[in-house]
């Protein structure tokens, strides 16, 4: 009894610090960005993720608005500060600014990167208006062509935005894990807009061997729910305290499962 007691704790211990080596690098929009980019305001997820996985550093470069789709007039301008939909507040600019920040010596090389997107391109279809253009097999259709090669402004549909930050990321860092999570679900559009942003976000991940977390269907959030009363969020989209500790734990757990970093 004794030695399956000492085992445990053993175990415990262990898996309490198995992320201490791991650097954490989260690119997304307002429920990623009202944890601050040090990861520690408690209305975003972020923040109880890094509590609860414990690596050895954290970092967003998430911001208010931010979309995976470009539109005809994205340029790169990782400089903008705006927290509202607009051309360059995209993850392309995320990523842009991730890099800089390494190539500064602010950013360790990471060794996990979370992205968590798709919300406004889901609610704001009329300023994506080719969000849904295109499917993920019609994305992937150029095979081994480097999509990277085009000018963001000419990806302008969700798949093939999804598509060309990952492969600019695997390019920056081809030793990274990434990971990607759906929107969850929200008031301010339908369901069948969330679904849809996620079943094209799964599948890019799928084509790309990427994992996906799929919080439109995992997460705590409901839109039933919170169209009644809102019980996770503060306004049908964004969490409220509980509502980001509740992702961040269960995002944690997920990650676990899912990285083959160590």
């Amino acid at each position: 009894m004794r030695t399956s007691v000492i085992t445990l704790l053993l175990f415990l211990a262990t898996s309490l610090y198995a992320n201490d080596s791991t650097h954490v690098a989260i690119l997304g929009d307002s429920n990623t960005w009202l944890g601050g980019d040090q990861c520690d305001q408690p209305r975003g997820w972020n923040k109880w993720f890094k509590d609860y996985f414990a690596p050895a550093s954290c970092r967003s470069y998430a911001r208010s608005g931010a979309t995976w789709t470009n539109t005809a007039r994205t340029k790169r301008n990782p400089d903008e500060v705006k927290e509202v939909l607009s051309d360059d507040n995209v993850a392309y600019n995320q990523i842009v600014r991730l890099e800089q920040a390494h190539q500064q010596g602010v950013q360790p090389t990471p060794d996990l990167i979370i992205i968590s997107l798709g919300t406004n391109d889901a609610w704001f279809t009329k300023r994506r208006p080719g969000v849904f253009d295109t499917t993920a097999a019609e994305a992937f259709a150029t095979g081994d062509t480097l999509i990277t090669s085009r000018h963001p402004s000419a990806v302008l549909c969700l798949a093939e935005s999804v598509r060309y930050g990952c492969e600019m990321l695997a390019s920056m860092f081809p030793e990274a894990q990434i990971i990607l999570l759906t929107p969850m679900q929200t008031t301010a559009t339908s369901y069948e807009n969330i679904r849809l942003a996620g079943d094209i976000i799964e599948e890019c991940g799928n084509r790309m061997s990427i994992s996906v977390i799929r919080l439109d269907k995992e997460s705590c959030v409901s839109r039933t729910h919170e169209m009644q009363t809102k019980r996770f969020t503060t306004d049908g989209t964004h969490t409220n305290e509980e509502g980001a500790r509740r992702n961040g734990c269960f995002i944690a757990n997920k990650v676990r499962s899912l990285i083959h970093i160590h």
